[in-house]
């Protein structure tokens, strides 16, 4: 899909920092696609011809074990890219991660081939992608803090607080088998938590439905 006045303008909204020649260049050679929640954005084992930049929506990067099982790695918003997709692109490389839609997401995808040019042509590419692996590190290193160093009580309360910070949204609509998934857990102690967090009045739960105000405010 090409890119529209209300894509380009999304562009130049989440990415301020990049110089005039480099949006006209992105406007120019990337290409506009559209997610659903829970479509995926990046498969584990494909090689990625293409860099997404995130326009609009949340994603959700997850990293799975030999046994399928997933742990979640960090959140993707407007104005980011995906770091461990671009080290697969310029690596040639099979994505060993996994980026699913958390919402209704719009992404530009770069071809592979201006990756490396750009980073010459362009001095603000050049300090996005360096600035990218700096932050994307960052966040990997505080994931493995939490499952290192804290309890489960506290990873299930960050959980919700991330959530909150990436999606502005106190309510997660989903099952207690999905947190576990992303915690890599079991489901019953995933709900083990979840009731203990209700009876002390932090969280509400309904059906599929659980309300974590109290945990961030």
């Amino acid at each position: 899909m090409s890119f529209s006045d209300f894509d380009y303008k999304l562009l130049e909204k989440h990415f301020p920092l990049f110089e005039p020649a480099l949006i006209k260049a992105i406007s120019s050679e990337g290409k506009i696609a559209e997610l659903k929640e829970g479509d995926e954005m990046i498969r584990e084992g494909q090689y990625i011809k293409s860099l997404p930049l995130l326009l609009e929506g949340v994603v959700q990067v997850c990293r799975l074990d030999a046994e399928g099982r997933e742990l979640l790695l960090y959140y993707l918003n407007p104005g980011e890219v995906c770091t461990m997709a671009l080290t697969c692109c310029m690596g040639n490389a099979k994505s060993n991660i996994k980026a699913v839609a958390e919402s209704k997401t719009t992404i530009v995808q770069i071809p592979v081939q201006f990756l490396d040019l750009w980073m010459v042509q362009f001095k603000t590419w050049k300090e996005f992608i360096m600035y990218s692996y700096r932050k994307r590190f960052d966040d990997l290193l505080e994931t493995i803090d939490s499952i290192a160093f804290k309890n489960m009580d506290d990873r299930l309360i960050k959980f919700f607080v991330d959530r909150y910070r990436v999606t502005d949204s106190t309510f997660y609509s989903g099952t207690h088998q999905e947190i576990a998934l992303m915690l890599n857990t079991s489901r019953e102690v995933v709900s083990r938590l979840l009731k203990k967090l209700e009876n002390d009045r932090k969280i509400v739960i309904t059906r599929n439905q659980i309300d974590y105000v109290t945990l961030v405010f």
